[in-house]
């Protein structure tokens, strides 16, 4: 049997019911939406049922399925085998490839609720041997110390190998195997906390996108009004701080006064990992609306001296856990003065995504660190004394409507600066956007009020806005701080602690 006998053979077996079960599958995939499917009442991205009852083992064993089983014992050996079939250590690596093509080919085709299978398959079936792990294990432990402990090393290293990377391996020869293996993770994400089975899956191809992606082996490219316009397009798309609302939106993005970098990967030479949205301006920028204002006239590039990050996006999803913000960032700075020496500040504009979830959670809290002086005001402005948290929560709902004496406002910002600069969660900031640019060296320079005055702003921090400095001598001493459980801020931040 040639390659293409075995191909279509393969293939046809991994549908149930012949041509009609792809037909099937074609109009289910046709539904899915963020690794969902749509639910009865229309609704799109929702994920399915719970997980079958019975393991992916006594399923492999049984004769019939049950009715809430996508794939029959069968069909599920059968596919199983196709899997293994790819790992062959008798064919060739182009081979595998092949046979690897065989199988997304199935998989494009598949309901959800098939994808899933496949995906419990790759996950448990493709284990490291226990037994040799074991022996492998204690046969290093025995050797520190001695000559043999680096080939003892070695071999438990191996041992602890599952076919599983190799599996996943075979699927990135073929073109289009990469990004097949990326859009697959980024499917299954809404499951995992749900069906832990899938950790071992999602686990292992973190790991292997941690190398693939390494941004070693990426290129910084500039996107511009003169690239593509399908690329222009997934900017639009991709854009998650600032939502594009038109071209003449976009296009003032990427004005004479500004820059937009991506990471580019290789295999993916179309596809922007992430992308930075850059300002170039003679200040440190306090608003986002002058920035996003199409009618404004272009800044004078001999005099910027300033630029600011004003948003920063990640694309795909299924390389969650993989980081490219710090370097993204690095290079992007080296590449900005090389073409604008005079450039001395770097910053960013960032949102607070985080802030007023967490402060309605910790009122209570905050207005206990008041000292009576303060806690005399507020109460005073919202008619309570002493203040309660729902009075509060109650009286800042609309901040804009708040003067600038206001000890309301003086509150938000005392808030914002504790959420900001005191707040860790598992020793890393609590915001999520915080976390980022403080683990990438910069410090929490400046509160910015109405910075955003959007719905999405005001829901989010109460239109708040933060300003982060990348102090380029500065930067790893940061860092350490960070390390120590110290969140590095300005002198003005710290002022708002009252």
């Amino acid at each position: 049997m040639n390659t293409s006998e075995w191909i279509s053979r393969s293939v046809s077996r991994l549908l149930p019911g012949g041509a009609s079960g792809a037909g099937k599958a074609s109009s289910g995939a046709s539904r899915k939406a963020a690794g969902g499917e749509a639910a009865p009442d229309g609704r799109a991205g929702q994920p399915a049922a719970a997980p079958q009852a019975r393991s992916t083992r006594e399923r492999l064993g049984a004769t019939l399925r049950h009715k809430e089983e996508a794939l029959s014992p069968r069909v599920l050996r059968r596919t199983l085998t196709e899997l293994q079939a790819i790992i062959d250590p008798n064919v060739s690596e182009v081979e595998g490839g092949r046979r690897a093509k065989a199988v997304a080919a199935w998989y494009a085709g598949a309901t959800p609720e098939r994808r899933r299978d496949c995906w419990l398959l790759m996950s448990e079936m493709f284990v490291a041997d226990a037994q040799k792990a074991k022996i492998a294990q204690a046969q290093f432990a025995a050797a520190l110390g001695t000559p043999d402990e680096a080939v003892a090393e070695v071999h438990f290293r191996r041992a602890t190998v599952s076919p599983r990377r190799r599996l996943l391996q075979r699927f990135s020869v073929y073109p289009g195997g990469i990004q097949f293996l990326v859009n697959l993770r980024a499917e299954m994400q809404p499951y995992l906390k749900a069906d832990k089975r899938l950790l071992a899956l999602d686990v292992e191809m973190e790991y292997m996108f941690s190398t693939w992606f390494d941004v070693g082996f990426l290129d910084l490219r500039r996107i511009s009004w003169d690239s593509p316009a399908s690329l222009v397009e997934k900017l639009i798309k991709y854009e998650a701080v600032h939502d594009i609302k038109s071209w003449a939106d976009v296009k003032n993005r990427l004005d004479s006064d500004r820059r937009c970098y991506g990471f580019f990967h290789p295999r993916l030479p179309d596809e922007p990992l992430i992308f930075v949205e850059v300002a170039l301006v003679d200040d440190m920028a306090d608003s986002i609306t002058p920035l996003l204002d199409e009618s404004a006239a272009a800044a004078d590039l001999n005099r910027a001296t300033t630029a600011i990050f004003y948003s920063i996006s990640n694309t795909q999803t299924g390389l969650r856990g993989v980081s490219f913000g710090d370097s993204l960032i690095k290079r992007v700075v080296e590449t900005l003065k090389a073409e604008f020496p005079q450039l001395k500040t770097f910053a960013t504009l960032s949102p607070i995504p985080g802030f007023r979830a967490w402060l309605g959670k910790n009122m209570a809290a905050v207005l206990e660190g008041l000292d009576d002086k303060h806690l005399a005001e507020l109460g005073s402005a919202v008619g309570f004394a002493p203040p309660a948290a729902t009075h509060v929560l109650s009286a800042i709902d609309k901040p804009l409507d708040l003067s600038e004496s206001s000890p309301l406002r003086r509150f938000l910002l005392h808030a914002a600066a504790c959420y900001l600069g005191r707040e860790l969660t598992d020793g890393k900031p609590t915001d999520p956007v915080a976390r980022f640019h403080l683990g990438n060296g910069a410090r929490v320079e400046r509160l910015n009020w109405a910075g955003d005055p959007s719905p999405k702003g005001l829901k989010q921090a109460y239109a708040l806005m933060v300003n982060y400095l990348y102090d380029l001598k500065r930067l790893d001493k940061h860092r350490a701080m960070l390390v120590q459980g110290k969140i590095p801020v300005s002198g003005g931040i710290e002022a708002l602690y009252l």
